[in-house]
């Protein structure tokens, strides 16, 4: 199942960077294979100019991330349901790598885009995914989406 969530989320991602992306280039007789692009990253508030040659620059990150959902109630979800959220685009932003791989599976109790300006985004974002789903979250991660808002 691993195997085929992955190759879903890998046909998504060229979508998710057209889709946030500015500067689009293209391959050569491609309307769909990304190059290069520029991407305002919402983690960090820097400019990133990217380039498929360093794809790991930007990677796509899944705002509630599937191991969160997974000990959410997602483990007792159909194939289904745990592909769509896997794939849904209101869950998957593209992001500075680093900034992603620094926040691993972690709630918001655990991790903060480091850029401020974005935190209440990204917890409203965070809790559009968790109600979409019906998923609960956890009671710190509640608590740190609403200080975020000043809730």
């Amino acid at each position: 199942m691993c195997i085929e969530v992955c190759r879903a989320i890998e046909i998504t991602r060229n979508d998710i960077l057209r889709r946030d992306g500015q500067e689009l280039r293209f391959r050569s007789g491609s309307d769909c294979v990304l190059v290069s692009l520029t991407l305002a990253d919402p983690y960090t508030g820097k400019s990133i100019e990217w380039r498929k040659q360093k794809a790991a620059e930007v990677q796509i990150d899944h705002v509630v991330p599937l191991s969160y959902s997974w000990q959410m109630g997602a483990s007792r979800w159909s194939e289904a349901k745990r592909r769509q959220l896997a794939n849904d685009p209101l869950n998957l932003l593209p992001v500075d790598g680093s900034a992603n791989s620094a926040k691993s599976d972690s709630g918001p109790a655990s991790w903060l885009p480091p850029s401020k300006g974005i935190r209440c985004a990204y917890a409203v974002r965070f809790a559009q995914v968790a109600v979409k789903y019906e998923m609960p979250v956890t009671k710190a991660d509640k608590e740190t989406m609403r200080e975020q808002c000043g809730v």
